[in-house]
């Protein structure tokens, strides 16, 4: 997304050009052989366990962490991939999401019309708290299913469907509120 508003910042006339259905459709593809590529050594990892304890799960989706804390096994190994996966996706995306906003700030900076300029910068912000509602739940339950053992369980459940279920239905708000027309219907309906 950071990418697909630099193009649109830094050259919108040939923002349909350049990203066309296929080039879309690659960059797609490699997010999900990513997911894909990262799946496969956790659930081995899963598979060598021997469970004792009792099958049941605190969320609706089933978590790494939680099933290896109903392992028996020494799970050290589960964990410590696990946090440098967590980490490293984390930190790649956060790195890439950086860079695209370091041009478009450079972009930004170069535009002489003051309006334009926090026209630009509107959008940015806009993708940033979407960018943060993603990553702070997920980032959040990672550590707290890692280090902290003796957190409540209610925690850990409200943060999972946190981090589930208000991402997707927070950020149509986030970018519709930029909307002239759409923030003034939602003020007028709190104001009555």
């Amino acid at each position: 997304m950071a990418f697909g508003r630099f193009i649109a910042i830094r050259d919108p006339l040939r923002y349909d050009s350049m990203l066309i259905l296929p080039r879309i459709a690659k960059m797609g593809l490699v997010c999900v052989l990513r997911g894909v590529a990262i799946m496969p050594p956790l659930l081995l990892l899963l598979k060598r366990f021997q469970f004792c304890q009792a099958n049941v799960l605190s969320h609706a989706y089933c978590m790494d962490q939680e099933v290896m804390m109903m392992a028996c096994s020494d799970i050290r190994v589960n964990n410590i991939y696990g946090l440098f996966i967590t980490v490293l996706t984390v930190v790649l995306d956060l790195l890439l999401i950086f860079l695209s906003y370091v041009m478009i700030l450079k972009t930004v900076l170069s535009i002489a019309s003051h309006k334009e300029f926090l026209r630009a910068l509107n959008t940015c912000v806009a993708h940033l708290c979407a960018v943060l509602l993603f990553y702070t739940p997920e980032f959040s339950l990672t550590l707290i299913h890692r280090f902290w053992n003796g957190s409540s369980p209610l925690l850990q459940i409200v943060l999972g469907y946190v981090y589930l279920l208000v991402p997707p239905l927070i950020n149509p708000i986030v970018y519709s509120v930029k909307s002239k027309h759409l923030r003034s219907r939602i003020i007028r309906v709190f104001v009555k």
